[in-house]
Order: structure tokens, then C-alpha cells, then sequence
């Protein structure tokens, strides 16, 4: 019997009930299609197969960054107790028929993390030896009790493996492991208030490695200055040491989310910023959006061939090391002390860090809380008459909700520590509301209105809103705080 897999650190693990499940429910049916389980890095993949795995008997195998060959002489001596002999292994294709044939008499789990550093480096190899791996499978699957799971942080390769014209299409069963969402996130982030909740989820994003690393007692300035900002701290060089594992040109790559970490940005403007031609900087954009750093933005209802997409930098962790921490690391490591640069870059502009997430999670919200089937943002030209004037050129709705085809839902989401008046209401309704209806949208007669408010909302407009019944004030500390 192989011995069962015991993780020292089980105790420590927190969420992600729904994969668990997912992979449970794998274990205990009688279904032989492997799983590939891929995700970013420090979205805690090797952490949720490691809790999965414990308590089965189970073999886990990590491939390093070094020669294949030297790989498989480490997974022989890794494999030689579990079998009682040393297995040959000449290639990938051997590993996989071993494992399968070390599974015939008994249940066993097997996991072979970053699994795509074991094959070639060039199309035509890896072709080749995912072709052999398929043949194994075919061979091997029905005679075998396997559970196999086939794990990777590059998501672009890993994805690659489950592609139609790939040797492996079909013979693998995907689970993408995303970041964490916020109600996931407080599990991390426990003894705090849920604005201080939100906050270091909106720097840290939904990666566990980097929760973790803000939670504990301490003022938001302290932790940032102390976790972030210190050239000897764990996370002061992440950024850098996550992509530049991915990517082969990593200064233009650095470029390109330098300038997104400051707002979301068009094409053109890309372009303007990086120097550089059209067809160079779309290459650029569709790795990262590959990577699923970068996604292209567009207005609700807008066709995919609009011109009005922005290209909108996903990861919070890397919006504020980006613009807070990579600029300023040369100043830093020169003397320039942490606490005068939060104070001169990061205290006056944390709120505009904080708001997209914001702004996304007031989205979710309504598509909880509203009678909506589709949930976006949406930008566009103001009205004629003011475009004319030369008053006002655009118009931004945070939220605005669909239903049958038409608009029911429009909102306004702000992250400020002041409370929310009457203008933000009269501006929907002057300017917003009348840009959006002259667009190609259908707009109900009298749509509901959210406003959602960090700061809370004065005692004028709150006595505005509960004369009308098409307004909601939504409680914001109580929306972002966990549900008994």
C-alpha cells in the first residue's frame, strides 16, 4: 500500500470549499479523466492539492526549472518506494505509464505540479511527446485505478494542453483556480473592520500568498510600509519575480502595466506611452491578456469590434506594486524612507487605487440584490447639446444593470471617507442618465437608482431618497460584512 500523504500545514489552510469539493467528488466517482488544475502564481494551487491530498495515499511530484532529464532521476528515486523498485524513465511518456501501472491493484493520487517545465522546448517536441503521453493514457487508462492531476502556473501552456488541436484534447478535465473573491478574502483578513477588510483586499487582491502577508493588527500605513514598501521584505520584489518567470522581454511587458496601474487605458494611448508601433504593442497585449493579467474593457451592450474598449489591469497586487512600489525602489533602496513615500504617493491616491475594486464589487452586489440578467459599467459621449456647448465631453456609470434587453439598474459607486451628497443624484439624472438613454441602449422610464457610498450619505440626500422609490441607499459597511 502506497503511505498515506499527511500535510504538516493542513491546519493553516483556509477556503476554497468549492474546489475542494469539486476535487472530492473526482476522487470518490469511478471517472479516470485526469484533472488539470492551473492557476497564477500565489493563487494557492499547490497549497489546495497538497490539503486535498492529505489523508489519500498519494504521490507529488514538482518539476523544477532544470534539464527534463535530471527531473525524471529525481522522480525515479521519488517513485522507487511506492513501487519497490527503481523505475526506468527515459522520457515523460515512461513517467505516465509507470504511474498509471503503479496504480492497477490500488486507488492512488498522483500530482505532478508545474508539469509543463517536463516537456521540450520547441512546438514540434512537445507535440511529440504530448502525442506519446495521449498513447499512454489510451493504453493505460482502463487497466488503472489513477487519479491524476496535472498542475501548472504557466496558464497559457497549461491552457495550451486542453486546446482542440492539442494531442491531450479531451483526456484532460479542466479546473481553473481563480484569485479569491472578497467574501473569501475576510477569512484572511479576520480581527478587522470590513472597510480595513476591503482595503488590503483591494491591494492584495484575491491571491492568499499576498492576504496573508497584509492581515494582522497594525494601521494600513504600517503594514503597506512594512510588507511593501521595505526593500527586505517578502513582497518588495514580487511583481517582478512572478513575471519575469513568464515572460522573455520583461522590461516592455513592465512598461505596458506601469502605465495601466495608473487607470485603464485605449489602445492609442498604449501605444503613445510605450513609443512603439500598433501591431508591436497588440503582440505585447495579447500575452498578458493570455497571462489573464490585462482584459479588454467594453461599454454594457457594446459589440466586441467597438472602439471604446479600454485595457483594464486585472490584478489589484500588481496596480498598486506598479505604481507605488516599482517606480520608487531605486529611491527606496537609496535612503528614501517608506514611511515619506506613503505619505507623498500612496496616502493621497489610495482611494483611486481602491475604487475599480470598488467599483467591481458594487457590481456583484447588484447581481445579488437586483432582478438583473446582465451586469457592466458603461462610457460614452455626453449629450449633444453639452458636447456642443464644449461643457461636457463623456459620461461614466459604474453600474448599470440589464433586464429583457433593457436598462432597469443604473449606480454610482464612491470610495471616500466623506459622505455622499445630492450632486452625485442630480448628476445622474441630468447628465448620465440622458447620455445613456441617447446611445443604442433601451432605457426603462424610471430606472433604479443605487448609490453606494464608503462615507455614507448626508442628511439632505438621504431625506431625497426616502421620498422616492426608485432610489436605494445601499449600507456599505453592512453590504462588505460577512453574513451570519
Amino acid at each position: 500500500m502506497t503511505q498515506v500523504f499527511e500535510w504538516p500545514s493542513i491546519s493553516e489552510f483556509l477556503g476554497r470549499d468549492a474546489e475542494l469539493a469539486t476535487l472530492e467528488s473526482w476522487w470518490a466517482d469511478k471517472e479516470r479523466v485526469p484533472f488539470s488544475l492551473y492557476g497564477r502564481r500565489r493563487s494557492g494551487k499547490s497549497w489546495l492539492f497538497r490539503r486535498f491530498a492529505n489523508g489519500k495515499p498519494a504521490v507529488i511530484l514538482v518539476a523544477r526549472r532544470t534539464a527534463p532529464g535530471a527531473q525524471l532521476e529525481d522522480f525515479a528515486d521519488r517513485l522507487e518506494p511506492v513501487l519497490g523498485v527503481r523505475p526506468a524513465l527515459a522520457s515523460v511518456s515512461d513517467l505516465f505509464r509507470v504511474i498509471y501501472r503503479a496504480a492497477r491493484d490500488e486507488r492512488l493520487l498522483v500530482v505532478i505540479d508545474e508539469f509543463p517545465y517536463l516537456l521540450p522546448t520547441t512546438e514540434a517536441e512537445v507535440d511529440r511527446e504530448l502525442t506519446a503521453i495521449a498513447s499512454v493514457m489510451e493504453e493505460e487508462r482502463d487497466g488503472s485505478l489513477l487519479k491524476l492531476l496535472l498542475c501548472g502556473s504557466l496558464v497559457a501552456q497549461m491552457e495550451s494542453l486542453l486546446s482542440e488541436r492539442g494531442p491531450l484534447h479531451g483526456r484532460l478535465r479542466p479546473l481553473r483556480l481563480q484569485p479569491v473573491a472578497f467574501a473569501e478574502a475576510r477569512l484572511y483578513l479576520r480581527g478587522l473592520s470590513p472597510l480595513d477588510q476591503f482595503e488590503r483586499y483591494a491591494i492584495a487582491g484575491g491571491m492568499p500568498k499576498y492576504l496573508a502577508a497584509l492581515a494582522g493588527p497594525g494601521s494600513l500605513s504600517a503594514v503597506v510600509r512594512d510588507r511593501l514598501l521595505n526593500p527586505n521584505a517578502a513582497l518588495w520584489d514580487e511583481g517582478r519575480s512572478v513575471l519575469e518567470q513568464e515572460l522573455r522581454e520583461p522590461k516592455v511587458y513592465f512598461s505596458v502595466l506601469q502605465s495601466l496601474a495608473s487607470g485603464d487605458k485605449e489602445s492609442a494611448e498604449l501605444v503613445a506611452a510605450l513609443r512603439s508601433d500598433a501591431a508591436r504593442v497588440s503582440k505585447y497585449l495579447k500575452m498578458l491578456e493570455d497571462m489573464r493579467l490585462i482584459e479588454r474593457r467594453l461599454p454594457l451592450g457594446a459589440p466586441t469590434s467597438s472602439r471604446s474598449g479600454h485595457w483594464h489591469l486585472r490584478d489589484p497586487y500588481l496596480r498598486f506594486w506598479f505604481r507605488f512600489v516599482f517606480p520608487f525602489q531605486d529611491d527606496l533602496e537609496s535612503g528614501l524612507s517608506a514611511r515619506s513615500l506613503y505619505d507623498a504617493e500612496v496616502a493621497p491616491t489610495l482611494n483611486d487605487h481602491v475604487a475599480p475594486e470598488f467599483e467591481e464589487f458594487c457590481r456583484h452586489w447588484t447581481r445579488a440584490h437586483q432582478p438583473v440578467s446582465q451586469v457592466g459599467s458603461w462610457w460614452g459621449p455626453a449629450l449633444y447639446a453639452l458636447r456642443r456647448a464644449g461643457t461636457r465631453s463623456s459620461e461614466e456609470i459604474d453600474v448599470v444593470g440589464m433586464a429583457r434587453g433593457r436598462v432597469t439598474v443604473i449606480g454610482e459607486a464612491r470610495w471616500r471617507n466623506s459622505a455622499m451628497d445630492v450632486s452625485y443624484l442630480a448628476a445622474i439624472e441630468s447628465f448620465k442618465l440622458p447620455a445613456l438613454r441617447q446611445s443604442d441602449l433601451t432605457v426603462v422610464a424610471a430606472p433604479t437608482i443605487l448609490l453606494f457610498s464608503r462615507g455614507g450619505y448626508t442628511a439632505a440626500l438621504a431625506k431625497a431618497a426616502a421620498a422616492r422609490d426608485d432610489v436605494v441607499l445601499v449600507d456599505v459597511r453592512t453590504a462588505l460584512s460577512p453574513i451570519d
